[in-house]
């Protein structure tokens, strides 16, 4: 309903309904079923013609690395660093909901920079959108935000998205629909990942469950968002997520 990342809500779900479960258990759920809703988006993004996959596949290959690795160091992080750490992320994001609400300009009318890649895109009402970015910089991003993904669980959208806009000059429609389609490449991996290590061990029915309600829960959000204003959804998750974010590290400290 607001494009946040579901896993960025989900896994302080997951921490207080399974509080004796790992961190590599609660994230390996969250991840999967952060998957799951990345790709219901990416398919949606796909028929608006919304998704940069040039940009997309470069990035998404990038965070391959950082998503291993993440899914790797989550397993020697104890419950209480895991708790501090997601508890400053938590508050962090809020602040960013808060920022989100102000209005912006279309971040694709800066003036072009012939040294960096340029992308001239075309959406689904036929509205060519132009835009130059550095690359490198792009990779870089894709990595740091494929790691903390796969650490902590969550959807790199409420990272990734701000920095595709205000570092790489992405135009805000391309920047959401794009890293949608990097995340769910992204999150497979780190999935993968954590199959193969056994994190997921007794947690297979809740992970299914949590996927199926994902992409029910999906279509009735997308439809909501047309009809609820948007700003105010936001301000009261941030809200919420900086009071859960408060609670999470005063766990930490218990």
């Amino acid at each position: 309903m607001i494009g946040v990342g579901g896993g960025f809500v989900l896994v302080p779900i997951l921490i207080f309904i399974y509080p004796h479960e790992s961190p590599e258990t609660i994230t390996s759920i969250s991840l999967a079923v952060v998957f799951f809703n990345a790709l219901s988006g990416s398919i949606a993004y796909s028929r608006m013609k919304r998704i940069d996959y040039k940009s997309g596949l470069i990035f998404s290959t990038a965070t391959i690395p950082g998503a291993i690795l993440g899914a790797l160091i989550i397993t020697y992080i104890n419950k209480h660093v895991f708790n501090l750490i997601f508890g400053a992320l938590m508050i962090g994001g809020a602040i960013f909901l808060f920022y989100r609400t102000r209005k912006k300009n279309e971040v694709g009318e800066k003036p072009l920079n012939e040294r960096h890649t340029i992308r001239t895109l075309v959406d689904l009402e036929g509205t060519e959108h132009t835009f130059s970015f550095d690359m490198k910089i792009g990779i870089i991003i894709s990595v740091l935000v494929g790691f903390l993904s796969s650490m902590l669980g969550i959807g790199g959208g409420i990272v990734h998205v701000p920095m595709m806009v205000h570092l790489l000059n992405f135009p805000v429609h391309f920047a959401t629909a794009t890293s949608h389609f990097i995340l769910a490449i992204m999150a497979f991996v780190g999935t993968v990942v954590h199959i193969i290590d056994g994190s997921f061990s007794h947690m297979y029915v809740q992970t299914i469950a949590i996927s199926i309600g994902v992409l029910v829960g999906a279509q009735f959000g997308a439809r909501l968002s047309n009809i609820i204003h948007g700003i105010w959804i936001i301000r009261g998750l941030a809200i919420g997520l900086a009071f859960v974010g408060i609670r999470i590290i005063i766990m930490a400290f218990q």
